[in-house]
Formats: structure tokens, sequence, C-alpha cells
């Protein structure tokens, strides 16, 4: 399979982190990599000047010719004090700073021949390093700027240095082939260096985006794996909970309130045993002879577990279009844990309601979570969804180990992986998940699903392709 495939069956956010990794490692070349190539050039130009000049003794602008190099060399300095050496220069600078090498050796070689000169060959050393590390339009801009250069000195330029006396003077088609050869070396080594520049930046970002895919679902698997412990260890705690319960519910006086709360401390034993049949056979578990409802039956049954006294959930179906019928969307252990949880997640930090709202059109299908609480915390925002992110209180994770803020239980307290976990299994449906604060308060949790994948003949995930 090739990379852009893996990107294109890649999950949004994956796709979105895989195109921004491809443009980053283009076009921030650093400042030192650029100087230090100055550097070259200017010894390289020095030591041909001076064995020109005083090794043949042949006649050159000496004064005009140093005073060019001077100006890169006070270019280089200049740079050197004002940014550290590990500065990286943006697309713009980069642009402005091979444009100077450009101009510069086109000047050096106005004054020793024009396009004669065999150094005039260096002209595609810019304009291939800016190929190799700028954007396209840039490339554009230094390709453009060294042809120009090489028209210009093409016709107007100084004699070539030749002994005293002598004159080369070359035929016009000979120094036509020149210039063409100038031209088409500059394109096609620049084009070359930019077709492999890409697919490099390409192959980086296919390989940046599948390591991403697999920590994501090395995680989760890892989650899945101490979930199933989890079912196999607590089965025999929690049976010696539900007996004691039992028999105190036996032995104490029917009306009294510790009776009442063996019974609910039975009853919760009985729901984290249901759990745990779930986590170690979701399948036969989520999935039975309703496996397809219609969206409001299907909205019905997931809420149904979190309404309480205190707290008023609601249901509002709104087609996009008049005349569509509702969805009938599988039940999927994915698309019920995840909705789920964050339908837990809107009961817990709601003050007095939760709302929940479907959408649907002929091209998509949406459903959002909204609660009145008092929405996320802003140092958390920016990376919601990521595991052990939580802004609850008395949180565990990485380490901690105190409970609540003075030590005791609280219904808000959690390890921050229920949202990157639902967040996951919806993704796994073909979800693009996301999260804002409402300006009147509260949060708001949305999911999108292109029509047919959580509503189409297979269940997500199970069908062909």
């Amino acid at each position: 399979m090739s990379v852009s495939e893996t990107l294109e069956q890649a999950p949004q956010q994956l796709r979105v982190f895989a195109e921004t990794t491809a443009t980053a490692s283009r076009g921030r070349v650093r400042l030192r990599t650029l100087s230090n190539l100055r550097w070259m050039a200017i010894g390289g130009q020095s030591a041909a000047l001076f064995i020109v000049f005083f090794g043949f003794g042949y006649s050159l602008p000496l004064v005009e010719c140093a005073g060019m190099i001077a100006a890169s060399i006070a270019v280089n300095v200049v740079l050197a004090l004002r940014y550290p050496a590990s500065h990286r220069l943006t697309n713009r600078e980069a642009t402005v700073y091979l444009g100077f090498d450009v101009l510069q050796l086109a000047a050096l070689l106005f004054l020793t021949g024009g396009i004669t000169n065999p150094f005039a060959l260096m002209f595609i050393a810019p304009v291939v390093i800016a190929a190799a590390t700028l954007n396209l339009g840039n490339t554009f801009i230094l390709g453009g700027t060294a042809f120009a250069a090489v028209c210009l000195i093409s016709v107007f330029h100084e004699p070539l240095p030749w002994p005293a006396g002598e004159a080369l003077v070359l035929p016009t088609l000979y120094q036509a082939g020149i210039w063409a050869s100038l031209v088409i070396g500059i394109g096609f080594t620049s084009i070359y260096a930019w077709r492999i520049a890409s697919e490099g930046a390409r192959m980086s970002a296919g390989l940046a985006a599948t390591q991403l895919a697999l920590s994501r679902e090395h995680r989760l698997a890892s989650i899945g794996a101490l979930a199933t412990a989890a079912a196999h260890e607590l089965g025999t705690p929690l049976g010696t909970i539900a007996v004691v319960a039992r028999e105190l519910e036996r032995v104490l006086p029917r009306d009294s309130s510790e009776a009442q709360d063996a019974a609910l401390l039975r009853e919760q034993a009985e729901r984290c045993r249901a759990i745990l049949a779930r986590l170690a056979n979701p399948e036969e578990t989520l999935l039975g002879e309703t496996a397809r409802l219609p969206l409001g039956p299907f909205l019905e049954n997931l809420v149904e577990p979190f309404r309480g006294e205190d707290i008023d959930i609601t249901i509002e179906l709104l087609p996009e279009v008049a005349g569509i019928a509702p969805p009938q969307v599988w039940r999927a252990p994915e698309l019920l844990h995840g909705l789920g949880n964050i339908i837990e997640n809107a009961a817990d930090f709601a003050k007095t309601r939760v709302r929940v709202q479907a959408r649907w059109s002929a091209s998509r299908l949406s459903i959002a979570i909204e609660d009145d609480g008092p929405g996320f915390a802003p140092e958390i925002f920016e990376r919601i969804g990521e595991p052990y992110i939580t802004s609850r209180p008395g949180s565990f994770a990485l380490g901690e180990t105190e409970i609540g803020p003075s030590g005791t239980l609280d219904k808000h307290e959690g390890m921050g992986l229920g949202f990157f976990i639902a967040k996951t299994l919806l993704e796994q449906t073909g979800a693009t998940v996301g999260a804002i604060n409402l300006d009147s308060g509260g949060a708001r949790v949305s999911a999108f699903w292109p029509r047919g994948t959580i509503d189409g003949e297979a269940p997500p995930g199970r069908g062909e392709g």
C-alpha cells in the first residue's frame, strides 16, 4: 500500500498531522547551513580571484571583484551577530538570502566575462538548494532570478580575463549554447531536486502518521488488556461483595437506612459484574436481536441509564432537510461505549440539564451532547482527547494517589482516560469528534459521520472494503 493510500484511509486528525509534518519539513533550513555554504563560496571565489590575478597574471577589475566578495563576508558577519547559529529561516528569509547569492554571483560574472566564464555553472547551486528546502513559489522566484541574471550577463559583461595582448572571442552560436545549457541545467536540476525533496517529505509525513496511529492503537490495546485483566480479577471480589450485601439485607431491619445502603451496595456490585460481562464478551452482550434501531430509540436507550432526579436529559431529532426519515443506526460496541461515555461525563458535570441533539441530511449524520456545567478547563482544552488529561479533582493519573482534594470520593473523579477512549472508539466508526465550550456556559461534544458509516448495510468497521 502506498503512502498516499495510507493517509487517505487514516482518521482526519492523522491526515492533518501528516500534512502539517510535510509542510513543516520544507522551508525551515537553518541559518548555519546556508552561512557555511556561503563561506565555502567566499573561499572558492577568493581562491579563483587570487590564482587568476596573481598566478596567471591575467588582468581583471580586482577592486570591484574584491568588493563583491567583501559584501558576502559582511552579510555573513551581520547575520552571525544578529541571530544564533541555530536560527531557522522562514521561506521568505531563505529566499532573500539565496537571492542575494544569485545577484552577488551575477555581479562577479559580469566583471569577469559573463556566461563565458566557466564558473557560470555555479548559478545552479542556489536554485537547487531552494528547490530542496523551500516551497514551490519561492523556488520559482529563485529560478526566475537566476534565469534573468543569466540572460543579462550573456549580453552585458566585461571581457573574460585573458593574457595581455590576446582576446578570446567565442562564436555567438557557441555562447548561445552555453546560455541554453545553463538555463536547461537550472531548470532540470531544480525540478529533480524538488521532486526528490517532495517525495522525501511525503514519506516522512506518512511515517509520522503511521507512528501516531500505531501509538494510539497500542495505547488502546493496552487499555483493552487491562480491562480484560480487571474483568478476570474483579469477578471474585465483586461476587463476595454481593453475597455479603445480600446477607446484610437479610439481617438488618427492612426499613432502616443501613438496609437501604446494603441494597444499594448489592445493586452497584451487580452493575459492576454486568459491565465486566460486557467487557468479556462485547459482541454478544451489546449486539442482539435489535442490532439496528431508528435514531430516536437508539438515543433513548443510550441516555436511559444516566437519567436522574436532578438531571434532565432531553433528545432532539432535527432533520436538516424536511422529509428525510431518521436513519437506522447500528448498535455497535464502539458506538454505544463511545457515546455512552460522553453522555455520562455530561451528566456528571451538568447542573440541571443535558441535551442530546441529532441532525441528519442525505450526506452526513451528527450527534452533539451539551451540558450546562462549568465546561472544559482552559489549561486542558487544547489537549482534549489525549490520555490522562482530565480536569476532575482528585485525579490519580500519572502516579498520583490522593483521592479528592480532602481524601474523599467525588463523582467527578477519573483518570483522564474516558474521553480518550470514547474519542478513539468513535473515530474507529468513521466519526470526526470535536469539543467546544459554549458561550452560555457548559460544553458541547460533537461527532460527525458520513451517511452509510453507522447506518449502512453493515455495522461500522465490519463491511467490505
